[in-house]
């Protein structure tokens, strides 16, 4: 097995359990490695860190599979890991019939993604390492999960960086242009080729029910980069009077449509445009929203775009305090790792003041647990927002 030594400033943090070893921490590598190579990290004193796999052409030069021992990464392997994520996720089957699998790094396979729905399975192969081990992954996933089919629908951007090419399409069984899920008791219709990511947005599964618990009788709700309309279907059921839904995606609009008549969802209206531009044509109309959500892409991809993404919240929430009722909650959500909650609070901070209106956070959220926060690694809390309400002056 190939040795890479790391520096002294990686040791302690290896030894918290941190799966990623950046270039600049790597003390000596071996010549002519190659990409997605399994490797052995050793301290500068010899000791045994973990196994893992390197991509010398990546930022992240190494990720960890295993640590302090040799463990063997063969089929088996991915069997064991694949089982054990899986039997975490047993509660969700009683209210749900689509969840995460597994969680990259936050299971301890680091660059593969998998989500079931309905019996299919929805497949990220994002990096070198875990791409030298397609077959034996998937071999691993019919023995544990025997799904009807397979979609794989790697990351464009993430595979690129590892200098792969971007596949998608069926890679098992078949798999059906629609996919019905429930959760919640809520209806959806999943397309694994068409939808975002995976195909569906199954962290904010428990911030959806959290939201629609604050619903009262009569209210108007604007769900705001609304995607398939999870926010504001289940906040219909739970007796809004009225919805509306806006997104710039055309298959998103399509979508939205079908999954309200999926749940008799009547009271209704979409928007296809630009939620920037809706949002400043809607505040000169003056209409006013008693639940308005806010659940934008990842604005911040980098540190690099933190500032402009700081930026863009600070308007929608300027924009939909400007468009809230007295008695209405704003939810806001950033799935950036970049963009934490401390840095939601203060961009909300600065809204209240341009607002001249004080704010009353009456929720945190995260993301649910089928995609898992390891305390070790950081970034594995990607997903945070909370609900807020206007204070009383």
């Amino acid at each position: 097995m190939r040795k890479v030594t790391v520096k002294k400033q990686a040791v302690e943090k290896i030894k918290k359990f941190f799966p990623w070893i950046y270039k600049n921490e790597i003390k000596k590598i071996p010549k002519d490695i190659r990409k997605g190579e399994i490797v052995d990290i050793y301290s500068p004193s010899g000791e045994l860190l973990g196994r893992g796999y390197i991509n010398p052409s990546s930022v992240i030069t190494v990720r960890i599979f295993s640590f302090f021992n040799k463990e063997d990464i063969n089929k088996a392997f991915f069997i064991q890991r694949i089982k054990r994520a899986f039997s975490k996720r047993q509660h969700l089957q009683n209210i749900t019939n689509a969840f995460r699998i597994v969680h990259s790094e936050a299971d301890f396979l680091p660059g593969l993604i998998v989500d079931y729905y309905d019996g299919y399975l929805s497949l990220q192969i994002n990096t070198a390492g875990i791409e030298n081990f397609r077959e034996e992954i998937i071999e691993a996933l019919i023995e544990v999960i025997n799904p009807k089919g397979i979609y794989e629908k790697s990351d464009e951007k993430s595979r690129e960086k590892e200098g792969l090419d971007t596949k998608e399409g069926i890679i098992h069984g078949s798999v059906p242009e629609s996919i019905f899920v429930v959760e919640n008791s809520v209806k959806f219709k999943v397309s694994l080729s068409k939808g975002q990511k995976t195909g569906f947005y199954l962290d904010q599964r428990r911030n959806r029910e959290i939201v629609s618990n604050y619903v009262e009788k009569g209210f108007k709700v604007l769900d705001l980069f609304s995607n398939t309309g999870g926010f504001g279907i289940y906040c219909g059921l739970k007796g809004a009077d009225f919805i509306k839904f806006v997104d710039i995606s055309e298959n998103a609009v399509e979508l939205i449509h079908e999954n309200c008549e999926l749940n008799s969802i009547n009271n209704y209206q979409i928007i296809k445009e630009n939620v920037f531009d809706f949002l400043k044509e809607e505040v000169k109309k003056g209409d006013k929203y008693d639940i308005i959500v806010v659940d934008p892409p990842s604005f911040a991809k980098t540190k690099k775009e933190k500032e402009g993404a700081l930026r863009g919240f600070k308007y929608l929430i300027l924009k939909s305090l400007q468009l809230l009722s007295n008695k209405g909650y704003i939810a806001i959500f950033s799935c950036s790792h970049h963009v934490d909650m401390e840095d939601l609070k203060s961009v909300t901070l600065e809204a209240s003041k341009d607002r001249k209106v004080p704010v009353e956070i009456v929720e945190h959220m995260y993301q649910d647990t089928d995609h898992p926060y390891i305390l070790n690694i950081p970034n594995s809390l990607y997903l945070k927002g909370f609900i807020l309400r206007k204070g009383i002056t």
